[in-house]
């Protein structure tokens, strides 16, 4: 493992946004390469990486409920989207040189792998990168709760989530110049004063199993790498 590494195994949790680049919909396939780039210089500093992605560039269930569609249908449709992100990331991967693996909720055997903990754990002892699709396989639950589940069962020692932004900001920093940034935040401030960075179940997840949730920026070049290292700017919320 690159010896700088604060940690060894960790859960990287992406938006179906993130994907986008600079279009309005769907998979940016500079995008895919870029962030499947970052992983690779993580990887082949030992890092054992999992990755969960949403679904939100293709297909939103909560905005499908809201047109009509029932909200089980609606979270179904969008578990889909995230298959199709994963498999797309895979192609990204693999062409970087990663080997990756797609374990899918929703068992789908022509396409991808379904998901075995058991199993996800050895592909990530062998090296491999492992992307979980379709959520947890439930609706009513999003990619965030997903990502906090997995990052639980496969024992990891972080959850890093990639955004927009360099961290949590007590208002949106788009619009409001004097919002302020946060260094570090316990769980309990996070769901107290609702600040909305996952959804209150994944955190409370990740309290009652002590792994810390670390906010970062993907748009910067090589800042996957840079927080591994504790060299980039990014909000840490853990047990204070």
């Amino acid at each position: 493992m690159g010896q700088d590494y604060k940690f060894k195994r960790v859960l990287l949790k992406l938006s179906g946004e993130a994907l986008m680049g600079n279009q309005d919909y769907g998979i940016d396939v500079d995008m895919t390469s870029r962030v499947a780039k970052e992983i690779k210089a993580a990887h082949d500093n030992g890092l054992q990486i999992a990755l969960v992605i949403g679904g939100g560039n293709i297909f939103r269930g909560l905005s499908a409920q809201a047109g009509g569609i029932e909200r089980s249908t609606a979270d179904y449709m969008g578990m889909l989207a995230t298959v199709m992100n994963a498999l797309a990331m895979q192609s990204a991967l693999e062409q970087a040189g990663v080997d990756t693996r797609v374990m899918s909720a929703i068992p789908m055997t022509t396409v991808c792998e379904p998901y075995i903990r058991r199993r996800a754990v050895r592909h990530m002892e062998k090296g491999r990168v492992v992307i979980f699709a379709a959520g947890t396989g439930n609706p009513y639950f999003t990619t965030d709760t997903a990502a906090a589940l997995r990052a639980a069962e496969m024992n990891c020692q972080a959850l890093l989530k990639g955004t927009q932004v360099d961290g949590v900001y007590s208002a949106d920093p788009k619009k409001d110049p004097n919002a302020k940034r946060y260094d570090t935040l316990s769980y309990h401030t996070v769901l107290a004063e609702d600040l909305r960075v996952m959804d209150a179940s994944a955190v409370t997840l990740m309290r009652d199993n002590n792994i810390p949730i670390i906010v970062f920026s993907l748009s910067q070049k090589g800042g996957f790498d840079a927080v591994m290292r504790g060299q980039s700017v990014c909000t840490t919320i853990k047990t204070q």
